[in-house]
C-alpha cells in the first residue's frame, strides 16, 4: 500500500514558460519545460514537484490541484462515491509517466490520484 503521500501539485498559468521562470527565480525550483504538452514541470529542492498547465475551464487560475498516491486508482475513485464524494474523471493513462485519476470530495474539493509507471 502506497504511503498516500502528495505527489504532484498542479499551479494553474495563463503563461506556463513565463509561470516556471517566476517560481524558479522567486523559489529557486528546478523547472523543466514540456512544449509538446504546453506544460511545465516542476521540483522542489525536497523533491516535491508538480507542474503549470494552462490555464482553462478544467485548469481554472486559482484552483492548485493536489494528486495523492495510490495504488489502485480505481479501486479509490469508487471508495470515494461510497463514501459521499464523486469520481470526475477516471483513470487515464499520462504516455511514459503513470496514470491519473480526479474526484470531488462531499464538500466540492477536487484531488487527484496518481500511479507512476516507474515508482522509485
Amino acid at each position: 500500500m502506497s504511503k498516500r503521500n502528495v505527489v504532484h501539485v498542479e499551479i494553474p498559468a495563463e503563461n506556463v514558460e513565463g509561470a516556471g521562470k517566476f517560481y524558479q527565480e522567486l523559489l529557486d525550483w528546478k523547472i523543466v519545460p514540456m512544449p509538446d504538452m504546453n506544460y511545465v514541470m516542476w521540483e522542489a529542492a525536497d523533491g516535491t514537484g508538480g507542474g503549470f498547465p494552462q490555464v482553462s475551464n478544467e485548469a481554472p487560475a486559482g484552483k492548485v490541484l493536489i494528486y495523492i498516491a495510490s495504488d489502485d486508482i480505481e479501486a479509490d475513485l469508487k471508495k470515494a462515491e461510497k463514501l459521499g464524494g464523486r469520481a470526475i474523471h477516471p483513470k487515464t493513462e499520462i504516455p511514459n509517466m503513470g496514470w491519473f485519476g480526479m474526484f470531488q470530495d462531499p464538500t466540492g474539493n477536487v484531488l487527484g490520484l496518481y500511479t507512476s509507471m516507474n515508482p522509485e
